[in-house]
């Protein structure tokens, strides 16, 4: 059975990136299997480190087999495309759109997989020897604080909330997006350890890295009424990415936690790892 689950992750993980690859350079496969019009270049490339984002923590979990730090990515899966699924059906109802249906069915299949993720993940025991480090903790903090406010202002359709031109609808879609990120980092803090924030860095870094060379590109041709806020977001991703970085790579302690094998462990006894 363990067997079958990791496989299935790995698969997931892979499928995920390819679907990131497509949207990063807008492939046909890609862009006509999204349903949403208006679209940009830049929204396409923001889908892209969504995926990517998925797709990172979850090859992790399953190469380190890790996989009590599932349990976030499940409830990000949840609270995104829940929301989603009912945005679809509503605008597939209102305008005939048999793809916005479909993609509101898919979005189903993957509200009721997140759920069933988070369900199943988060019976399995974390280790907790090695605690979140402090500095992580704060961060994923300010990363909240911050992620609600811009979701907020997305869901509530605030002109200019992020810095390149939406829609109404992908104003959203994307506000979802970022609340279910905050979601995600909220219950890292509630099971503070190394490995779950470990997870949820790592699905960082993903999204930081698919992002911080289109935004440095576009910061000299931005229009004026989003210079400031694609700023901010650039800041944001790069400070995010370095922190990645440190705990993950360079950091001895968390490095050394970080890319090990889980042990599994007997039951009634605490779970427990081979040596860096």
């Amino acid at each position: 059975m363990t067997k079958v689950v990791r496989y299935s992750l790995f698969l997931i993980g892979v499928v995920q990136l390819f679907f990131a690859l497509g949207f990063f350079r807008q492939l046909p496969f890609a862009v006509n299997l999204w349903p949403f019009e208006g679209t940009t270049p830049l929204t396409f490339i923001f889908i892209s480190s969504i995926f990517a984002a998925a797709a990172a923590p979850t090859l992790w979990a399953a190469a380190t087999e890790n996989y009590g730090a599932l349990a976030g990515i499940g409830l990000d899966y949840l609270m995104i495309l829940a929301p989603v699924s009912i945005l679809s059906f509503k605008l597939g109802a209102s305008g005939g759109n048999s793809q916005m249906t479909a993609y509101g069915l898919v979005c189903v299949f993957g509200a009721l997989f997140g759920l069933g993720l988070f369900l199943w993940s988060a019976r399995i025991p974390l280790d907790q020897t090695l605690p979140m480090p402090r500095l992580v903790w704060w961060s994923f903090i300010i990363f909240i604080i911050a992620l609600l406010i811009v979701s907020t202002r997305l869901i509530l359709k605030v002109p200019n909330a992020i810095p390149w031109k939406i829609t109404p609808e992908l104003s959203l879609v994307i506000g979802w997006m970022f609340l279910g990120a905050a979601v995600y980092f909220a219950y890292g803090l509630l099971r503070p350890s190394w490995l779950n924030a470990a997870g949820q860095l790592i699905g960082f870094l993903a999204y930081d890295v698919v992002l911080i060379v289109p935004f440095l590109t576009r910061l000299p041709t931005t229009p004026p009424e989003f210079r400031l806020g694609l700023y901010i977001y650039t800041t944001v991703v790069t400070l995010s990415g370095l922190l990645a970085i440190y705990y993950l790579f360079l950091h001895k302690p968390t490095r050394e936690w970080t890319w090990m094998r889980a042990k599994r462990a007997l039951p009634g006894q605490p779970v427990r790892h081979h040596p860096a």
